[in-house]
């Protein structure tokens, strides 16, 4: 009876499973500005209206905040709790600490880009194709291709292989 029980159990977390995934694709094309095939999302994803998926990406729970363009290419993989921002206040403004206007930029993630857990993209960064995002790891600037970047600010610590 045991044994039973746990199959069931298995049965049935594994159905919710699938129609959580569902859902969190369904909200992800349902809110971005294009998409291509297929989407997949294992957590909760947060995209924009003005979000441009490539195809083949996969999604672990990544959040996009900010009105600028966010640009995803293809076979792209996120870990969980992932960030990507778009703008940031105006600090150079009318008002001290910040004014009511915002700067926007927008942030480009080329083809084959695997980013690790609670990463975080700052405004106006692109990650070149090929390149690995390392775990915990703030990017502030730019991320050449086949690079493996990691730490808060990220740095390149190893190069790809151009022919894989």
């Amino acid at each position: 009876m045991k044994q039973l029980i746990w199959k069931l159990t298995e049965v049935i977390l594994n159905a919710a499973q699938r129609v959580y995934s569902a859902v969190c694709v369904l909200h992800v094309k349902m809110r971005c500005a294009s998409h291509g095939a297929p989407i997949r999302a294992n957590g909760w994803t947060v995209v924009t209206r003005n979000t441009h998926l490539g195809s083949y990406v996969n999604f672990n729970g990544l959040v996009i905040k900010g009105a600028g363009k966010v640009t995803i290419g293809n076979h792209f993989h996120s870990g969980s709790e992932c960030l990507i921002l778009t703008q940031n206040h105006n600090y150079e403004g009318t008002k001290l600490p910040y004014d009511e206007t915002y700067i926007i930029r927008p942030v480009t993630i080329e083809d084959n880009v695997w980013l690790g857990d609670r990463i975080t993209l700052l405004a106006g960064v692109t990650i070149g194709e090929g390149a690995i995002v390392q775990a915990g790891s703030v990017v502030v600037k730019n991320v050449a291709p086949c690079s493996i970047v990691g730490g808060s600010p990220a740095v390149e610590f190893k190069k790809r292989d151009k022919e894989h």
